[in-house]
């Protein structure tokens, strides 16, 4: 298995980048083959469970602990390309590496320098400089000031009040329900809530297996990699869409259920969807709506404030809008809102946008004979005429 491990490592490297995330595709790979053996049966066995969690875990250290080498070894190679043949990872050199330490290793991570700290006016900052969301920032700042309060009443040894920081988000694509559930792991960090402060994004298909048994272990594998942090379930009604055809979803409910009881003081779960459909999925199990009794709404952003948006991804970007060019985007922004169609994602729209607006650009720019530095970041009316979102 390691020698299997070593050809996509050194893939991966001499890829750079451009498909270098093969080895840890592959880890995953092995890590759900071998679930699927351990429970094709219906049962399984605690030590298999243990014991493929501690090769998988020796793997990935093993992969993380050779990438880390060798990018300090090569911190001056800007291309691989340019080097020696000689020079380049061969797999015989991978597979005798010994790493000096085994260092941590969570799910989906990557060998990556940590984040720096952020300061909680930072934060703070950041989650009421985000474009709209009003009630959302209301709402939030509120049980912000709480969790002050609730920390200054421990320093002072009075009782504390159990508080629960499990939360509903509730709105359509495109919102911002991530982006603030991001911000929020890291303000609980901050502010001593969370150990980590880290986010953990999953669906349906990263909890739900077919086999009995195997669900509640793909869940508790989840769970346990956001311990600490936030587990964000987006569409999480689709663990409950089913629950009358012998859908394993209920399966992973439950535990899901039990390690927030567990856990409650170092994992906070953010479950999000369509506000009707999340309606439904509360009244699905008499657990649910006890745990998640703080619901936050998301509306869907305004005509303006998608322009806003829109002109600030521009400006980040080192793009400049001309004049009819930002009243043809505002046109365009207000008829998008106001057709109320159902492929509408709000944000996503945005994104998509911009992103058709620089082809048109690249096009029309590829027509001329000399371009200049100002015309390189200028996006005009041609530019954004012609554009349609599906």
């Amino acid at each position: 298995m390691l020698g299997l491990l070593a050809i996509f490592i050194q893939a991966d490297i001499i890829n750079q980048g451009k498909n270098g995330n093969t080895s840890s595709l592959l880890l995953d790979f092995l890590d759900e083959l071998g679930l699927e053996f351990i429970t094709c049966d219906g049962q399984y066995d605690d030590r298999q469970t243990k014991a493929l969690a501690m090769l998988m875990l020796r793997l990935k250290n093993y992969r993380t602990a050779y990438f880390r080498s060798w990018k300090k070894l090569h911190s001056d190679k800007i291309n691989i390309s340019e080097m020696p043949v000689s020079n380049r990872p061969v797999m015989q050199d991978i597979l005798k590496f010994k790493p000096e330490s085994e260092p941590e290793t969570e799910q989906n991570s990557e060998p990556e320098l940590p984040e720096p700290e952020e300061n909680l006016e930072d934060l703070l900052k950041n989650l009421n400089d985000l474009t709209g969301l009003i009630k959302v920032k209301e709402d939030l700042n509120s049980l912000i000031n709480l969790l002050k309060v609730h920390k200054m009443r421990a320093e002072r040894g009075l009782p504390q009040a159990s508080v629960s920081l499990h939360m509903v988000f509730s709105g359509n694509p495109g919102t911002g329900k991530t982006t603030v559930a991001r911000l929020m792991g890291k303000i609980y960090k901050a502010l001593g809530v969370l150990s980590k402060g880290h986010l953990i994004e999953v669906d349906r298909s990263g909890l739900v297996s077919g086999y009995v048994g195997q669900t509640a272990m793909k869940t508790k594998k989840i769970i346990d990699s956001a311990l600490g942090g936030v587990l964000f379930i987006d569409e999480a009604y689709a663990l409950t869409a089913n629950t009358g055809s012998n859908d394993f979803g209920t399966e992973a409910i439950n535990t899901l259920l039990k390690a927030m009881e567990d856990n409650r003081d170092n994992l906070i779960v953010i479950v999000a969807g369509y506000p009707d459909l999340m309606q439904e999925f509360l009244d699905s199990n008499p657990g649910l709506r006890s745990r998640f009794n703080k619901q936050i709404i998301f509306d869907d952003y305004t005509p303006e404030e998608l322009m806003d948006i829109f002109t600030s991804i521009c400006s980040k970007s080192f793009f400049e809008l001309t004049e009819d060019a930002s009243e043809c985007a505002r046109e365009f922004f207000k008829n998008r809102a106001e057709q109320h169609l159902a492929s509408f994602s709000n944000g996503r729209d945005v994104r998509n946008y911009f992103e058709k607006a620089l082809t048109n650009q690249a096009n029309r720019l590829a027509t001329m004979c000399t371009v200049t530095d100002e015309e390189l970041v200028v996006i005009t009316k041609q530019d954004l005429e012609m554009i349609e979102l599906f």
